[in-house]
C-alpha cells in the first residue's frame, strides 16, 4: 500500500510515496516540486497542481499525509502553504485518497520521539527508518517522507526501519522534480535514494 506524505509550499512542495509492506516500508519517490517565484501566481497554482496530480495518477496512494497549516507571523508564507495545501488535498480526495493531516508536533514526536526535533534530527530519523543510504535532501523531502511515516505510524501499518538496499525497485526508481514541469527521467534517484535501473520515460512526461 502506499503512503503519500506531502510538505507543502509554493516555491518548494516536498514529496514522498512509501510503500508499507508487513515488515517493511520503503521509499519509492522523493524529492520536491518547484514553482519559479517570478511566475504569476495563478500559473505557478496551475504547475504545482498539475505535478501532484500526476505524481498522484502514478502510484495511486491509498493514503495522503499533508502537514496541517498552523498560524504563522509572515502572512504571505501562510497563504502560499494554504494554497499549496489545499491543492495536494484537493486533488488527493479527487483520486479516492484518504486525506490525513498531522501537526509538526504530531510529526516531531512520532518520528523523533519528540517535538523539539530540529530539521537535521529529521532527516537524521527518515534516513534511519527507511535504510536509506545517506542523509535525504532537501529538508522538504525529508519532512514529507517524517509526515508518510508518521501516518505509518499513527494508523498502526507496519513498522520501518529494515534497511533497503536497493530503494526504487525496477520500472519505480525515486525521482527529484527540479523546475516547472520538470522531472528527471523515471529511475533518477534524488539525494539520499540509491539509484535504480532507469526505464525509458513514459509518454508525455517533460524532462
Amino acid at each position: 500500500m502506499f503512503v503519500l506524505g506531502v510538505d507543502p509550499g509554493l516555491s518548494r512542495c516536498g514529496y514522498c510515496v512509501i510503500d508499507a509492506r508487513p515488515g517493511d516500508a520503503r521509499a519509492v519517490a522523493l524529492g520536491v516540486i518547484t514553482t519559479p517565484p517570478s511566475d504569476p501566481l495563478p500559473r505557478r497554482l496551475a504547475d504545482l497542481q498539475a505535478e501532484l496530480r500526476s505524481l498522484i495518477v502514478e502510484f495511486t496512494p491509498a493514503v495522503t499525509a499533508v502537514e496541517r497549516v498552523l498560524f504563522q507571523v509572515n502572512v504571505r508564507t501562510a497563504m502560499s502553504v494554504g494554497q499549496a495545501s489545499g491543492i495536494a488535498m484537493a486533488e488527493a480526495a479527487s483520486a479516492g485518497s484518504e486525506v490525513v493531516q498531522y501537526s509538526p508536533n504530531q510529526v516531531k514526536q512520532a518520528v523523533a520521539g519528540y517535538g523539539g526535533a530540529d530539521k537535521l534530527q529529521i532527516q537524521q530519523m527518515v534516513q534511519t527508518l527507511l535504510g536509506l543510504r545517506t542523509l535525504p535532501e532537501p529538508a522538504d523531502a525529508a519532512d514529507a517522507a517524517a509526515l508518510a511515516l508518521t501516518h505509518i505510524a499513527m494508523a498502526g501499518y507496519p513498522a520501518a526501519g529494515d534497511p533497503d538496499p536497493a530503494v526504487g525497485g525496477p520500472g519505480r526508481g525515486g525521482r527529484l522534480k527540479n523546475g516547472v514541469g520538470r522531472r528527471a527521467p523515471l529511475g533518477a534517484a534524488p539525494a539520499g535514494v540509491p539509484s535504480s535501473p532507469s526505464p525509458s520515460p513514459r509518454p508525455g512526461v517533460r524532462s
